[in-house]
């Protein structure tokens, strides 16, 4: 039987930085497939009632995943992910940002540097997110914007998608 597991945040606001790890009870490639595939992404990425909704993927260096977050009432908030850098099974790099509809990035929020590591474990596989900003106020604006609950949510939106035979 698979157990949910629990996501570990922490801040280091010294260095503008969030760390995000999170253990799953799931093959290394069902994980990576989950963070790497559009149909997947849709399934977990919003935290609920909120659901995700790919506009666009392009799954590689140089190329962007463009979505929406849609809420219960309509609202939609629209968000551009640019693909920095990529090895297969093992991390990837993006610049995360809110954006409109087009992909335009909008310059009143925060863009967020992330790196993910994708480790294969004895029980399953681990993700290790570390997320930096430009400033420190920047990471309070988004942690205050319910940055932690949200993706404790669509982590655990993850663990149950993984659960499913």
């Amino acid at each position: 039987m698979k157990t949910l597991k629990q996501t570990e945040i922490s801040k280091d606001l010294r260095n503008n930085k969030v760390y995000v790890v999170r253990e799953f009870d799931a093959s290394l490639e069902e994980v990576w497939r989950a963070w790497t595939e559009s149909e997947l992404l849709d399934l977990w990425w919003a935290p609920k009632p909120w659901k995700a909704r790919t506009k666009h993927m392009d799954f590689r260096e140089g190329g962007h995943w463009l979505y929406v977050m849609e809420g219960p009432k309509g609202e939609k908030s629209w968000c551009r992910n640019d693909y920095k850098s990529i090895v297969t099974h093992e991390s990837i790099t993006a610049v995360d940002a809110f954006c409109d509809e087009n992909g335009v990035i909008s310059t009143d929020f925060p863009q967020m540097y992330w790196d993910n590591e994708f480790l294969a474990t004895d029980s399953g596989s681990k993700v290790v997110v570390e997320i930096k900003f430009d400033s420190a106020a920047d990471l309070q604006k988004v942690v205050q914007m319910g940055f932690e609950e949200g993706f404790t949510a669509a982590l655990g939106n993850l663990d149950e998608l993984l659960a499913r035979d």
